[in-house]
């Protein structure tokens, strides 16, 4: 993976993303997505976004690669894209949210150092979260 900051390319795409995240009524529809497959009359009534600003909203939301469709008859259902969509998504109510839960979903799993980032300083995964800084 490449870092951001190694990329001017990756730092655009980012930056777009996050515009799209930084809209409160699409920022709600995403939340609210979270809970699985909707329609879009589910949606109006749970976010309080009504027509045509919900249609506008989707359309951006769908042209940003966050939510994808599925049509029933008249019915259009919506759900989050993919699992980095999701991420983001409980990342935002982590950090803004008042759910403590929201945190330790967010969180991804410890994952142990590539072999170029081991040093012979490296200390082990399992040590104490307040271990994280080293005084001396």
């Amino acid at each position: 993976m490449t870092a951001i900051h190694q990329s001017r390319a990756i730092a655009d795409a980012a930056v777009e993303k996050l515009r799209v995240f930084a809209q409160p009524q699409r920022l709600m529809i995403l939340s609210y997505l979270l809970g699985g497959e909707r329609q879009v009359a589910d949606i109006e009534a749970a976010t309080g976004v009504t027509q045509p600003a919900l249609s506008q909203q989707l359309a951006e939301l769908r042209r940003a690669d966050l939510v994808k469709t599925r049509r029933e008859a008249k019915q259009v259902h919506y759900r989050l894209a993919d699992d980095a969509a999701a991420l983001c998504v409980r990342t935002l109510e982590a950090m803004f949210g008042a759910d403590d839960k929201a945190v330790e979903q967010a969180a991804p799993a410890p994952r142990s150092p590539r072999p170029r980032e081991a040093t012979a300083t490296a200390r082990p995964q399992n040590i104490g979260a307040a271990v994280f800084a080293r005084i001396g």
